[in-house]
């Protein structure tokens, strides 16, 4: 049975969640993409609702949550998880984050207790976005930033912009493989344009200049890095992360395996074999 309501931020926001599965089973949290929604882990959430007790929401200014004027920054975000963890009593939980979810839940790590959380899952997210001009060559590639600080502000200038729309819907055909089924592409733009190009600027504009460098030695949990070849974001990034951390380790999907940004939508097959793997660990 299948459970949606609301949880109301301390700032008053409204954040739509879903949970089902065994209500003491232990608890997996999904926390989906920049513009993306809840709905995307539809496939993780049917797989692993018989054994474990799931919940996936929607963030502010995405999906069927409130959308807000302000807030669109990640550490708004990370509070919000808070609330989401603590007004569900969640515990014992095992965070999933992908793309900006990842950076979330690091935002999380930084300011927030650890007594909730069991494991972590870093899904296809380099440590920053936007690389610093200054750096070397070997610094630019361990962190596998994949903007100039100028690409930022011209993407973020372009979703401002009367083609804002478009904008984001030629980025998002670079976040899945060609052999992407059309009928999922279409559902998954769909749901990220629940959002609206001004909250996708300003989240962008703010996730893309954090470098999230110092946490990584403070997880003391276990961690699951997955990375894919046929991603925006270089492989190399996750290998670095998961050298960072105390206990973590890398599964890296080929291009040919449906490896892309979506891996975990393109292959479900796979990437819920790893995840459960882990979790069972």
């Amino acid at each position: 049975m299948t459970s949606e309501t609301y949880i109301t931020t301390p700032d008053g926001v409204r954040l739509r969640y879903w949970q089902e599965g065994p209500s003491g089973a232990p608890n997996l949290v999904f926390l989906a993409g920049w513009m993306q929604t809840a709905a995307q882990f539809k496939k993780q959430v049917a797989y692993f609702k018989k054994d474990y007790r799931v919940t996936t929401y929607d963030h502010r200014g995405h999906g069927d949550s409130d959308k807000p004027t302000y807030g669109y920054r990640v550490y708004r975000l990370a509070a919000d998880l808070e609330s989401l963890l603590t007004q569900l009593d969640l515990r014992n939980v095992t965070l999933i984050g992908h793309s900006m979810g990842s950076s979330i839940m690091w935002a999380h790590w930084d300011i927030f207790p650890h007594d909730r959380i069991s494991k972590l899952v870093f899904v296809d997210q380099p440590r920053t976005l936007a690389f610093n001009p200054a750096w070397t060559e070997q610094e630019k590639a361990e962190a596998a930033a994949v903007f100039s600080p100028d690409t930022v502000f011209d993407i973020v200038n372009a979703l401002r912009g009367p083609q804002g729309k478009e904008t984001w819907m030629g980025m998002a055909k670079q976040f899945f493989t060609p052999d992407v089924d059309p009928a999922d592409f279409e559902w998954a733009l769909q749901n990220s344009m629940k959002s609206t190009p001004e909250i996708a600027a300003a989240l962008l504009q703010d996730h893309s200049f954090i470098d999230w460098g110092d946490v990584f030695p403070r997880i003391t949990v276990p961690v699951l890095v997955v990375g894919a070849k046929g991603s925006l974001m270089p492989v190399a990034g996750g290998e670095w992360i998961a050298k960072q951390v105390q206990k973590g380790r890398l599964v890296t999907f080929e291009k040919e395996e449906g490896g892309s940004h979506f891996m975990f939508f393109e292959n479900p097959g796979k990437f819920n074999r790893i995840l459960e793997e882990f979790l069972t660990e």
